[in-house]
Parts: C-alpha cells; sequence; structure tokens
C-alpha cells in the first residue's frame, strides 16, 4: 500500500528550502531580540554566528552571503558601530582588514547558537534519526550541486 501523500509533497524543494530557512531565521531572531540584540543588521547574525560558534573567518562568511562588497561594507560598518566586532588593520598586510568579535559580539553569536540549538531539537523529536540524516545528505548534495555550477559560472 503507498504511503499517504501530503499537500507538502506537491510543493516544489525550492519553495519549501526557502519556507524552512525561516524556522532558523525566526529561533534566532527570537533570542537575540530577547538577549538584548535587537539592533543586529539583516545577515549579521551569520556573520556573529559563524564567527563566535564555529571560528570561520569573516571574509569566507562575507563571501557565503553571495552579497556586493559595498553591501558586506555597509554590513561590517553597522556591527562595528553597534560595537559587535572591531575592525583592525592586518599587521602583515595594510591592505587587508582583520575582524574580531567583541564581548557583546560574543553573547550575540551565543544567542545565535541558541536559537539554532532551538529548531535542531525539535527537528530531533520530530524525525528519525534516518530521517535526520537523509536531510543533511540532501542539503549536501544540493551545496555540492552549487559549487559545482558556480565554478562552471
Amino acid at each position: 500500500m503507498p504511503a499517504a501523500r501530503s499537500a507538502a509533497d506537491d510543493v516544489v524543494i525550492p519553495a519549501l528550502l526557502r519556507a524552512a530557512r525561516g524556522a532558523y531565521g525566526h529561533a534566532i531572531r527570537d533570542r537575540l531580540v530577547a538577549a538584548g540584540f535587537d539592533d543586529v543588521p539583516r545577515n549579521g547574525a551569520h556573520i556573529l554566528g559563524g564567527m563566535g560558534n564555529h571560528g570561520v573567518p569573516a571574509s569566507d562568511l562575507i563571501r557565503q552571503l553571495g552579497v556586493t562588497k559595498q553591501a558586506a561594507s555597509q554590513m561590517i560598518d553597522t556591527l562595528v558601530v553597534r560595537g559587535y566586532v572591531t575592525r583592525e588593520t592586518d599587521s602583515e598586510d595594510r591592505r587587508r582588514l582583520t575582524l574580531e568579535l567583541t564581548d557583546r559580539g560574543r553573547a550575540a553569536a551565543g544567542a545565535v547558537r541558541a536559537g539554532v540549538l532551538a529548531v535542531d531539537a525539535e527537528l530531533t523529536k520530530r524525525l528519525s534519526p534516518a530521517g535526520i540524516a537523509g536531510l543533511r545528505d540532501g542539503l549536501v548534495a544540493l551545496c555540492e550541486i552549487r559549487e559545482r555550477t558556480e565554478q562552471q559560472s
């Protein structure tokens, strides 16, 4: 007997991905606001969380966003002015800037992590371990497809 179909079966994967991303976005934003960080700019949580929770260089995180240099510069300026990061000239290459999290930035990164963990915990309640593994496998495959098509462009 075939498995029962749901309305979600008729929704295309790109639409599901866009809607699903909101689960993390809303949870992160809620944690940031509750912790007093309601002034984090758009995409700022990605930068703060990546730097603070995973040690990823800001330049890599900015590149992942796929925004213009002007938009990236404006976001970094905002993070500096609002006290989340410091910006210093690289001592080895004066053309480069080094970004470091402040105490405020590290605290905001903790709020980002709390939002991610809240959604992850709910996922583990709703999906089996095999379901989570399948979700991760599918997302990794999509990332690999994106990387391949970017290299071909």
